[in-house]
């Protein structure tokens, strides 16, 4: 199917306070140490969460929270790589299993701030556009699919069209779709918002600004 592609708008971000909530930071000051987390009133949490964190070493308050939001998904050695290459690289666009993308950009992102810059300065996107179809009726419209509609107007030097290149440009499925975009949300009838690293798309990835995007759809098996 194909679809008129209009980009709208372009914003990088580099923290997104509401991803942490009063009852992350009142469970990461217990998990401090810090006893006296119930009296502390929920404006100054993220402060006192950062003055907790600054007793530690870096990389403690690494594994901190890599347990803490990730421990599921990582063993203890991966968790003990993952505290150290923190610090050196930027582990939220270069980490291979891109599911945890987000979740590393996030952490990262309040290590950040807590430790004035030790760690490397991670940024997201957030691209507003039109994807419009341009015959018949509009299909619902996935991460898979808005990446797929974006192909066309990327730039060879793309590190999204180079990577991905064969799944963009057939009806291969694209399961790291959801990996790469961290939301997806439709702000209203053919206008989309997504959220991404700006490693995988940013404003010098598009040659263009309008294109037409063509999503193949995966045959049936007969």
């Amino acid at each position: 199917m194909k679809y008129q592609v209009t980009l709208n708008t372009f914003e990088t971000k580099e923290h997104f306070p509401d991803h942490w909530t009063t009852a992350d930071f009142y469970e990461l000051l217990d998990r401090c140490g810090y006893e006296d987390a119930p009296s502390v009133p929920e404006n100054e949490l993220r402060e006192m969460l950062f003055l907790a964190m600054s007793d530690m070493e870096p990389d403690e308050a690494a594994r901190l929270l890599l347990h803490y939001k990730l421990s599921e998904e990582l063993n203890e050695g991966q968790i003990e790589q993952i505290s150290h290459e923190m610090l050196e690289d930027k582990i939220s666009e270069e980490y291979a299993n891109i599911a945890l993308h987000c979740e590393l950009f996030h952490i990262n992102s309040l290590l950040y701030k807590a430790f004035n810059g030790t760690f490397p300065n991670a940024k997201a996107s957030i691209i507003e556009f039109d994807m419009k179809p341009i015959h018949g009726a509009s299909k619902e419209i996935d991460r898979e699919a808005v990446l797929k509609a974006l192909n066309n107007g990327l730039t060879e030097r793309s590190v999204l069209k180079r990577l991905f290149e064969e799944q963009l440009g057939s009806d291969e499925p694209f399961p790291d779709a959801e990996g790469i975009l961290w939301e997806l949300k439709n702000v209203s009838g053919d206008t989309y918002q997504i959220v991404t690293s700006e490693y995988w798309l940013n404003k010098d990835d598009f040659s263009t600004g309008e294109f037409e995007g063509e999503v193949r759809e995966q045959e049936e098996d007969s």
